[in-house]
This record gives C-alpha cells, structure tokens and sequence, in this order.
C-alpha cells in the first residue's frame, strides 16, 4: 500500500521525536556496577602427584583461609582471586599452567610447589615481577631475589637435625662422633639440604657418609638402606614426601634396622599420621620428624584450627584429623602472609599501582610478625633474608601420633657455607 505524503511527515515525526528522546533515556538508565577490585594468588600443586598427599590438605587450608579473608571484605575491600592448579608435580605442566595464568588480575604470588619447576619458571616469574613462593630452596637465600622459601631452608633444617642428633649422643653418654646417612630422592629436592648441609657437618667434625639417592617412584628403599647401614650408619637422615618417609621405614623394619638406627626426617614432609603413620604404624614408631610447622596435637588443637576447620570442612577437628595432614596449617599461613602483604602495598602504593615490585617490598618489611598465630615460628624475611621463618622443633611418633619433643629451636646459617659458585 502506497504511503500518502501526511503519513510521511507523521512518520518522520514520530521517529524524530523518538531519535531525540533516546539520550535522555539512556541518561536516565542505570550505570553499570563498578568492576570489583581484585588481586591474585596462583597456587601450581599437585593434587594427583607424589606429593598430593600432604599438598592437598596445604592447598585446602589455603583456599579455605582465602574464602575467609573474603567472606570478610577481603583485603581493605580487595578480593583475593585465588587460583589453584593440579600440576601432577611435573615440570612441564608446572611451566604450562604458569604460562597460562600469568595475566590473571594483578598476579602478586605464585606458589611453585615443587623445587624443579619453581626453577623452571623462575625467569618468567622474575620478568613479570610476580613474587614466587618456595618449599625450601636455600638458592633464594644465596641469591637475594624474587624466591621467598615458605620456612626454613633445608640445608638449614639439615644443621637443625646435626645439631639435635649431637644433643641425642651426648645425652646417651656417647663418646667420640655419631656417623650419619642420608638418604633421599634423586632430584633438586633431595640434593639440596647437602648444598651447606655437608659442609657444616664437616665444620663440626661430624663423620656424614656418601649420600644415598633413589627414584621419587621407588617401590622398595632396601638397597640404599643397607648400603648405609653398612657403614655404620648410627643415625639416618630420610627425605621425601610422605608416604615415602613412612615406607624407607616400613623397609627398615623389614631388615631390622628400626631398632639399631635412629630414622629421622630432617625435611619437614615425613611421617604424617594421616598418611605414613596410618599406613605403617609399627614401622613409623620411634620415627623423629623435624619441623618448622606445629604438627599433631599441637597443630590441631590450636585454636585457628578449631575455627577453621568445623567453618570450612563441615566436619569436627578430630573427624578432619583421620584424613587430613597437619600441613592444613601451613596452608593457612600461605594466605595469611599474602594477606598482610598486600595489605602493606595497597598502603604503600594503592590499587591502580598495585603490582609485584610493591608487593615484593611489602614481603620484605614482614620480619619479626607472628603471621601464623604460633603455628609456624615469626617471619624473618627481610630484603637481604629470604628464609620464612629460622626456628623448627623436632616431633616423635609415639602410638601413631606426632608428639613434640622439643620446642622452637634457632637454625644453624648452613646456607652461607656452600660455595654457589659451584
């Protein structure tokens, strides 16, 4: 049908009209919601790997002290974007899953849960100014950088153990010097302790034979066990991630070495009582664990536990405890250290500036703050100190639970005794 020239003009009239109202109306229409503010936390760990037993339970306690900070506005009204990735404990996943998350949302940390790929990663890490977090490597002590280790160095933990062991001798009424194995996973990992670790034994004239090395996958740990015992091993150092610690003394039963050396895990992931206790709780009895972290009653009856867990578990601590590693805690502490870091950059250079340089030098200026509530020893980093805190204590299994027998003892300095130019 043929439009008259009158309907024309009403037309354009009318289109006119709504063509000029249409600013008002967008005027008038609801802004969008502000972008939240957030800053991230990328935790590369292993979930199915060797190690999945005790960084399960670490990164659990992580996320759940993240949903807390959270729940209570964040970080001075920041949310924590934090992100945890199942790397298997392999390298190249470790590499990959970095590369892919590296331009989260203001990407202040990084955990690299495993020695190699932490290595791996470092120069992009160090190219993005992203602070990476650290088992133990006293590498980040020697070179003053980007690393910060969670707590003790191993190299220092491994003096700690010397020193303890020397302590053990003397108090038996033994004369002369204890001879001491050590015996560990063949990778960076369990070479490191003896970068400094070696060298401090020899300071103090202490007899440390040849170390003995294995695959992380190793089924049985006889050989490497024998081997040292005859060299009259008196002591024997043990590393690894529990199960591991639990099954070399499930091995030592079986020769019946258990009641003629005494095992101790100077490394900090040894026997556990939901993992390698449970699992071989004859073998494991006797067993002395170095730690920088509170462990078996101590750990769990410690009041954030009690909060923390029935909150996020939905279950009661001693329900939680049957499956669950002390290194909940040392998850936890993860957070709350990110926590109060942040905190100081946001302080320091607020949010649009927000970046790794800021929250680096926040890291540093953390020394001598109970971040962990007592569950770890006080912070130590500094910007010429890497190491997280400088005090462990040694436990014992005594009827399948991890029993202190010691309290917070100060780390001899072994990391400065290895020549890094090696």
């Amino acid at each position: 049908m043929k439009m008259s020239k009158g309907k024309y003009l009403l037309f354009g009239a009318i289109l006119l009209s709504v063509l000029l109202a249409l600013p008002a109306i967008s005027a008038c229409a609801p802004k969008a919601a502000p972008k939240e503010k957030v800053i991230s936390y990328l935790s590369l760990g292993d979930y199915t790997g060797p190690i999945a037993g005790l960084n399960v339970p670490a990164d659990t306690g992580c996320e759940d002290m993240f949903k807390e900070i959270n729940s209570k506005g964040g970080v001075d009204g920041v949310k924590v974007n934090a992100i945890f990735v199942d790397t298997r404990y392999d390298t190249a996943r470790g590499v990959s899953a970095y590369k892919r998350y590296r331009t989260e949302p203001k990407l202040l940390v990084v955990n690299a849960i495993s020695t190699p790929f932490g290595k791996a990663i470092f120069p992009m890490t160090m190219k993005d100014k992203v602070v990476q977090l650290a088992p133990g490597d006293g590498e980040a002590q020697a070179f003053i950088g980007w690393v910060f280790p969670w707590g003790v160095c191993y190299q220092n933990a491994f003096g700690a153990s010397i020193d303890f062991i020397l302590e053990d001798w003397k108090a038996k009424g033994k004369t002369g010097s204890p001879i001491i194995g050590y015996m560990s996973w063949d990778s960076a990992y369990g070479r490191e302790p003896l970068r400094g670790g070696k060298e401090y034994a020899e300071k103090l004239g202490v007899q440390l034979l040849p170390p003995e090395f294995f695959p992380t996958g190793a089924p049985d740990h006889s050989v490497w066990l024998q081997r040292l015992a005859a060299g009259g091993a008196n002591y024997i150092m043990i590393g690894g991630v529990d199960p591991t610690p639990s099954n070399i003394m499930r091995d030592a039963m079986k020769l019946g070495l258990k009641d003629k050396i005494q095992f101790l895990d100077s490394t900090f992931w040894g026997p556990t009582e939901a993992v390698g206790i449970k699992l071989h709780p004859e073998a494991t009895e006797g067993c002395w664990m170095n730690s920088y972290y509170l462990r078996g009653d101590e750990c769990w009856n410690h009041p954030l536990s009690a909060y923390m867990v029935p909150k996020y578990r939905g279950m009661s601590v001693a329900e939680y405890r049957k499956n669950a590693p002390s290194n909940y805690v040392t998850g936890m502490v993860w957070a709350l250290v990110y926590q109060e870091g942040a905190k100081r950059a946001l302080k320091a250079v607020g949010y649009e500036k927000l970046d790794g340089e800021a929250m680096k030098t926040a890291y540093e200026s953390l020394t001598g703050l109970d971040l962990g509530q007592g569950l770890v020893g006080p912070c130590t980093y500094t910007p010429t100190n890497r190491q997280g805190t400088d005090v462990t204590k040694f436990y014992a299994v005594k009827g399948g639970k991890e029993v202190s027998i010691s309290g917070f003892r100060k780390v001899p300095d072994c990391v400065a005794l290895y020549d890094w130019s090696k």
